[in-house]
């Protein structure tokens, strides 16, 4: 590019000055409350006029909603408008009655959250049984976990880690906010398991013994 070329570029770019600071506060507004996912940084830069500063617009823009009913959520490396924590209870009524899912899924999807990457062999490790067939494939259909790098040991096995859509429907802005061990326990999420050897044998096929299942009926949920 000649210098002729660089001076008419910068002349042009200088023509359009970025926004205010409180207009793009406000467009940044309007994409999060449009916008069902959590939307990074560049994608709001993307959208905003030339010059814009998404970065620097969203440290307002969650200041200013600090005690709202509202927030302005760090989703992993996105963002997102999502209702106070504190006045959750105030949205049963409008959400969908979930079922519970089994202790099996809630444990294999904590030792995913808590140890990621992880493969599936290191998962049954960890609980002392095998994973029963359909766990992880349910939990990767509802988006909570994805496939990693697989490890560079013979086989070269695939790990698993979280997604953001797990971090966004709890709440959290990394796994590094996950809860402790005794919160897990105190909420009735794990439970401590028999010692090694006291648990019964297995019999054959990839199934919890001690969460037999009905044929065709998948353990991810309960009754």
């Amino acid at each position: 590019m000649s210098e002729d070329t660089e001076i008419e570029t910068e002349q042009e770019q200088s023509l359009f000055e970025a926004p205010p600071m409180g207009e793009q506060e406000r467009m940044i507004e309007a994409i999060l409350f449009a916008t069902a996912e959590p939307v990074t940084v560049k994608e709001l830069n993307d959208r905003m006029p030339h010059g814009s500063d998404a970065a620097e617009a969203l440290v307002h823009l969650r200041k200013r909603y600090e005690g709202r009913g509202v927030n302005v959520f760090k989703v992993g490396d996105a963002w997102a408008i999502r209702t106070a924590p504190d006045l959750g209870f105030l949205m049963q009524k409008e959400t969908v009655e979930t079922r519970k899912l089994s202790r099996a899924a809630i444990e294999t999807l904590a030792i995913i959250a808590y140890h990621q990457p992880v493969t599936r062999a290191e998962i049954e490790e960890i609980r002392g049984v095998s994973v029963s067939r359909g766990t992880v494939d349910q939990l990767l259909e509802m988006e909570w976990i994805r496939f990693g790098r697989r490890r560079m040991t013979p086989g070269r096995p695939v790990t698993f880690v979280v997604t953001q859509d797990f971090l966004d429907h709890f709440g959290l802005e990394s796994a590094r906010d996950l809860p402790g061990l005794k919160e897990l326990r105190a909420a009735g999420l794990l439970e401590n398991r028999p010692p090694p050897g006291t648990t019964p044998q297995m019999g054959e096929g990839d199934v919890d013994s001690e969460e037999g299942t009905e044929e065709g009926q998948s353990e991810l949920f309960e009754d």
